[in-house]
């Protein structure tokens, strides 16, 4: 125990709060307000430049596996919650263009909870660009029950009215094919854009509504390229091809608009449709000229398609040339290959499918039909047998049922009935169809083969007993061999079931 003389020698150490007089007190205040302020100051900027880092990452390196791992360092840590809209956003974003875009709603779920778990007077911080990536998540995973949901709660939140919202709920009804509600809801928008009228005229040209398409076109304050390439594209869809060239022609004389190369991909095919060379041409040309061959495959590969099918397999084939291997892609070497099949020039086909192979480009199952297509035009039997084994064995691509329609039209113009029989026989049931048999049906004719064309006919009568041309084909194969009474007894059966067949007609 310390002694109470000791205790008077210990002076206690004056404290300097309340050693400073009255006048001092507001100035160690201040000192302590600025000292907390620029620690809180220093701490929000060390949380923007983070906020900085992970949006720079987020958008230079946009993969589902990087969007990912930044959703879950912001859950770790605990930060989800101080963010700011546009990191979020851009997750966001990121989720609804990724392969699993349900991770969108999942974090917008988690932010919700976050808020309500942290008891905060905030509102979370979801704007317009927040439910316009949640719409187009819907349209990605096809839910339009949650879409309509989502609708609901936009309206609750006050973003009924906005523009690009409302933009987007278009289009997701369109998508959806709900044609009545997309419509309603494009009526009632208070503000419209460039973008809503687009949006509305491209879902109406998507489920055929062409007449309604044109109309609002026609109506529109204004138009872009786009509209001009939206209603274009519509009418080549629609195989009304003099249209879609006579909207072109007015697009770039009456209006001055110049086509895109979106417009150029939209105009080739009522090209060849029409079977129109001189535009073609014209086409290409102006594709030289802006660049779009250069920098564009797509253009370049449709131009190539387009000169094929249009007769001029020639061009087709000097321009395929003209690109440098490094740029061609596969659908540029099967335009090539599928040109040359339907001008019948099997052994230049064969020739750029095996140039392809050296380039080290895999054939797919489309590059395998055009290949088979041109040895069956062609004549090529065994080519082809060899590039079917090629395709099942080696390139492991399932045949469907085009491809065995090519091999039994191979072996049936070559007259190996047999063969094309059992390939035949042996198809899946669940892909085989009646056009095969009547494939099959017409080589029997053309051939004189009574006894596998009964055959078949019995076959393609067990599948569908009211197509007339059938009959007629069975009926021609008896009169050829002199077996008419046959023929007459076939005929009579064919009346009596009512069978139709479709006249023959000609564009000439």
């Amino acid at each position: 125990m310390v002694p109470t003389s000791m205790l008077k020698l210990i002076k206690t150490p004056p404290n300097p709060i309340l050693s400073l007089k009255p006048k001092h007190f507001s100035s160690v205040s201040s000192q302590i307000h600025i000292h907390f302020s620029q620690q809180i100051k220093q701490k929000q900027d060390l949380q923007q430049q983070k906020q900085k880092q992970l949006l720079s990452i987020l958008q230079n390196h946009p993969s589902n596996n990087i969007t990912s791992q930044i959703h879950s360092h912001l859950l770790t840590t605990n930060s989800l919650l101080h963010q700011a809209p546009l990191l979020f956003n851009t997750l966001l974003h990121c989720y609804s263009l990724a392969e699993s875009p349900q991770n969108a709603f999942l974090l917008y779920k988690q932010l919700q909870q976050t808020y309500l778990h942290s008891h905060s007077s905030l509102l979370p911080f979801f704007d317009s660009f927040t439910y316009s990536f949640l719409i187009k998540t819907c349209v990605s995973l096809g839910f339009p029950k949650l879409g309509r949901q989502l609708h609901a709660v936009i309206t609750k939140v006050g973003l009924a009215s906005h523009v690009y919202v409302n933009t987007a709920l278009v289009n997701m009804y369109l998508s959806f094919g709900f044609l009545v509600a997309g419509t309603k809801l494009f009526d009632k928008m208070p503000e419209r854009n460039l973008v809503t009228w687009n949006v509305m005229i491209t879902g109406l040209v998507k489920w055929g509504q062409l007449e309604y398409a044109r109309s609002l076109f026609e109506e529109m304050p204004c138009r872009s390229v786009v509209s001009w390439t939206g209603i274009i594209d519509g009418y080549t869809r629609m195989n009304q091809s003099n249209e879609a060239l006579t909207l072109f022609r007015r697009m770039v004389v009456r209006e001055f608009i110049e086509p895109s190369e979106i417009t150029i991909l939209a105009i080739l095919p009522a090209i060849w449709q029409n079977g129109d060379v001189k535009s073609c041409q014209l086409i290409h040309g102006y594709a030289e000229k802006r660049g779009f061959n250069a920098f564009d495959i797509r253009v370049s590969n449709c131009l190539i398609d387009a000169y094929a099918k249009c007769g001029c397999i020639m061009s087709a084939s000097r321009f395929f040339k003209e690109i440098s291997v490094e740029r061609k892609n596969l659908v540029s070497w099967t335009s090539i290959i599928s040109g040359f099949a339907m001008h019948g020039m099997g052994r230049e086909a064969i020739e750029n499918f095996e140039r392809m192979q050296k380039v080290g480009l895999k054939p797919n199952r489309v590059t395998f039909l055009s290949v088979l297509n041109a040895c069956s035009h062609g004549g090529l039997i065994e080519e082809g047998l060899k590039f079917f084994d090629i395709m099942v064995k080696d390139s492991q691509v399932l045949p469907d049922i085009k491809h065995y329609g090519c091999l039994i039209d191979m072996l049936g113009r070559a007259g190996r009935l047999e063969e094309a029989e059992k390939i035949a026989l042996g198809i899946p049931s669940e892909i085989t169809n009646v056009v095969i048999w009547r494939t099959l049906l017409g080589s029997c004719s053309f051939h004189g083969n009574v006894e596998i064309g009964e055959r078949v006919t019995m076959k393609i009568l067990e599948m569908e007993r009211g197509y007339g041309g059938d009959y007629v084909l069975m009926h021609n194969i008896l009169a050829g061999v002199g077996r008419f009474e046959d023929a007459e007894s076939l005929r009579r059966v064919m009346d009596e079931s009512k069978a139709f067949k479709v006249p023959g007609h000609s564009l000439v």
